[in-house]
């Protein structure tokens, strides 16, 4: 099932795409009430999640998605998104160059950071640039999940339970910020610098963990090509790891990484400009994109 935030008549809505892909249904016209997504992938159980499911096959009536807005599934993410860096071997290999020898070769333990978001940018709207402060802006097509009940001491066999939906993130980046500072939380963390959507997927319309096709491309360049079964360190690893002396919050968004194919990788590097388009499409999710202002 595939879940959106949208906004009608002024009102933020929580609903649901009917299977055909042109209306939206109100979650709470489908037997579930949540003010926003992050009380809905928290909140709901699985007879409830089957429930709307059932009634979205049969659902008559709907609102034409010409006549709403689709935000970002979590418009404002109530904690900074976790991040994986690196976690691509293509991805390592590239980034040595620009970022130094140890963040290539064998990759034994994973890379953390936050990204801070205000507000995620949905798919349609412009990324901001920033280019009055930054010079070499960066792309980074990215699987997300959301976490469905508080993780703690997750063991990796069990880690599907935790998982409520994916969707797609593009982890902008300023990379001559996140140079200067040696560590990335601030270049990755300007306004507008989190593009997601366009939907949320619940997790069980996927094997888990998921191995599915991504690919980012720039201007219809195709630059980014791989398929999440190519992670490094893959979600349940990463939920055991994470859930181990740290408590990770039902509603948290964690964002798996992005494979080579990034502007700083290429010779020259190829960064974003104003006026480029970026589509980060993943398999069965759809596309995310987005225009550089």
């Amino acid at each position: 099932m595939k879940l959106i935030t949208f906004l009608y008549n002024s009102q933020e809505i929580v609903g649901a795409i009917t299977p055909d892909g042109q209306k939206a249904v109100p979650c709470s016209e489908l037997g579930a009430d949540y003010p926003d997504m992050e009380t809905l992938a928290s909140h709901i159980s699985d007879e409830e999640l089957f429930g709307m499911k059932e009634k979205l096959a049969g659902f008559n009536g709907g609102i034409p998605l010409s006549e709403v807005k689709i935000l970002a599934p979590v418009p404002r993410p109530s904690r900074d998104i976790i991040c994986l860096g690196v976690n691509f071997k293509d991805h390592a290999e590239e980034s040595v160059g620009v970022m130094g020898a140890e963040y290539g070769g064998e990759r034994k333990y994973p890379i953390y950071f936050a990204k801070h978001v205000n507000e995620a940018v949905p798919c349609g709207d412009h990324i901001n640039g920033h280019f009055d402060i930054v010079t070499e802006l960066d792309y980074e097509a990215e699987m997300a999940f959301i976490v469905r009940k508080d993780a703690v001491n997750v063991k990796a066999e069990n880690a599907g339970e935790y998982v409520f939906g994916y969707t797609i993130m593009n982890d902008v980046s300023a990379r001559c910020i996140q140079m200067r500072h040696k560590q990335w939380f601030r270049g990755k963390s300007f306004d507008g610098f989190a593009p997601m959507g366009p939907c949320l997927v619940t997790a069980d319309e996927f094997e888990f963990p998921p191995e599915l096709d991504i690919s980012c491309k720039v201007n219809g360049e195709l630059r980014q090509k791989s398929n999440t079964a190519l992670y490094i360190h893959n979600i349940p690893y990463a939920l055991e790891e994470l859930s181990i002396g740290m408590v990770i919050k039902a509603g948290t968004i964690i964002s798996m990484g992005t494979p080579g194919g990034v502007g700083m990788g290429f010779k020259p590097p190829k960064y974003l400009k104003s006026g480029d388009v970026i589509e980060c499409e993943v398999q069965g999710i759809g596309k995310l994109i987005n225009e550089v202002k």
